[in-house]
């Protein structure tokens, strides 16, 4: 199954092409009965020369060869202007071709015309949208889709590309409009989305020093869905406002459901925010004050989580307290009987750091003879996109929390 999925994906193109002769035939039924003055010799003539054409631009796409396909095409329109389905092929060839200003030079024409239907006309104007959108002219293509939206609001396909396009811009007000959208229209469902939008809106807020605003769209977050990052946003204001106890209870709650997610947490608490001077201060205080309980932390369902103790490694080396560092990881390393990679790493950089040459040495070499490589600390499980870099929403297939952790430093 999964092989005929990939071989769809390479050749949608050719499979678009076999479609389309199959609409040209189902005209060419329709002018038969509906009695066009043509003679039949002439309408097949026509419809055997179109055949031909496509058939042989359905061979050049399986095999590659685009430019030839196009030319099929071209000769396609020359042979009857008539058939729209000829000219939508040929935009959506032009524009999976990179031609971009073509495509959006045939679709242009086919709005133009005024002896086409209103589906034709939406039909068009939908794919100038998507021409706009692949050349990167963001709000050219913002602006078609709202007029398409204008004429069918229930379009899910372009409501679902507004979302990419804000999100991407990082629009959050708009995005989270679309979405809210998306929802009312679309069976699949959005609150997880719309809570991650919701936490964008407040990190947002929490940048600009508006912590009630902040506040607010993390309570409307949480009414859509509890998410991660909702979670750690709020410990962070609990921090701000002083509320040591509510920020330890927070982070245990954080650690006990998502231990994986620590390094999130680290980077989240660390991202600078506008305030007064004092309030800076007390924050940095209150933050001392939740490292230290977190250094402190006996569960044993959160100090066995191999983020956790990694976590606590880098802490404990950037406070600079290196010895208590190498006796922990040592320890740990000792009782756990599954070592990852990152670990193992960071015991060999701690060993150099206190000037165990030799141990380093002995702990590479046993490193490198289990040692599995990984490209990436990082993989989306949707699409497989790797990334050193830690992401909530993939850049790639724009899913959210697909994130999945490889453990190398």
């Amino acid at each position: 199954m999964e092989f005929y999925l990939v071989w769809l994906q390479n050749h949608l193109l050719g499979v678009g092409s076999l479609l389309v002769t199959a609409i040209l035939i189902y005209h060419y039924v329709i002018e038969r009965d509906s009695g066009i003055k043509l003679s039949k010799r002439y309408r097949n003539a026509i419809f055997e020369a179109q055949s031909k054409i496509f058939l042989n631009a359905t061979q050049h796409l399986i095999s590659g060869d685009k430019n030839q396909a196009i030319r099929e095409f071209l000769n396609a329109v020359d042979l009857n202007r008539e058939t729209v389905e000829t000219y939508f092929a040929l935009g959506g060839l032009f524009r999976s071709n990179g031609e971009i200003d073509k495509a959006i030079g045939i679709h242009r024409s086919l709005i133009a015309r005024e002896n086409i239907s209103e589906t034709v006309r939406v039909h068009a104007l939908h794919e100038l949208a998507v021409d706009f959108d692949a050349g990167g002219f963001v709000e050219k293509a913002i602006e078609t889709y709202l007029d398409v939206l204008k004429i069918n609001p229930d379009q899910i396909t372009v409501v679902q590309a507004l979302c990419r396009i804000y999100e991407n811009i990082e629009d959050w007000d708009q995005a989270f409009k679309y979405r809210v959208m998306l929802s009312k229209i679309s069976s699949s469902g959005q609150e997880e989305t719309i809570a991650h939008i919701l936490v964008q809106k407040a990190k947002s807020m929490m940048a600009q020093g508006k912590f009630a605003e902040c506040d607010e769209e993390l309570c409307d977050a949480f009414r859509h869905a509890p998410s991660v990052s909702a979670k750690i946003l709020r410990l962070k204001l609990m921090l701000i406002r002083g509320e040591i106890e509510s920020a330890k209870s927070q982070l245990v709650d954080i650690l006990n459901e998502h231990s994986e997610f620590v390094s999130f947490l680290f980077l989240t608490l660390g991202e600078e925010f506008q305030a007064e001077h004092q309030a800076q201060e007390n924050y940095s205080v209150c933050l001392n004050l939740i490292w230290e309980f977190f250094l402190t932390l006996d569960e044993k369902n959160i100090v066995d989580s191999p983020s956790v103790v990694l976590s606590r490694i880098r802490l404990l080396k950037e406070m600079g307290r290196l010895q208590e560092a190498y006796v922990r990881l040592h320890e740990w390393m000792i009782s756990s009987k599954n070592i990852n990679e990152g670990l193992q790493i960071e015991y060999i950089k701690l060993l150099i750091d206190l000037g165990k040459i030799d141990q380093a040495v002995a702990s590479m070499g046993q490193m490198l003879e289990s040692m599995n490589r990984s490209q990436t600390r990082h993989f989306c499980q949707q699409c497989g996109y790797n990334s050193d870099e830690i992401f909530w929403r993939c850049p790639q297939c724009y899913q959210w929390e697909t994130i999945q952790f490889r453990w190398k430093v």
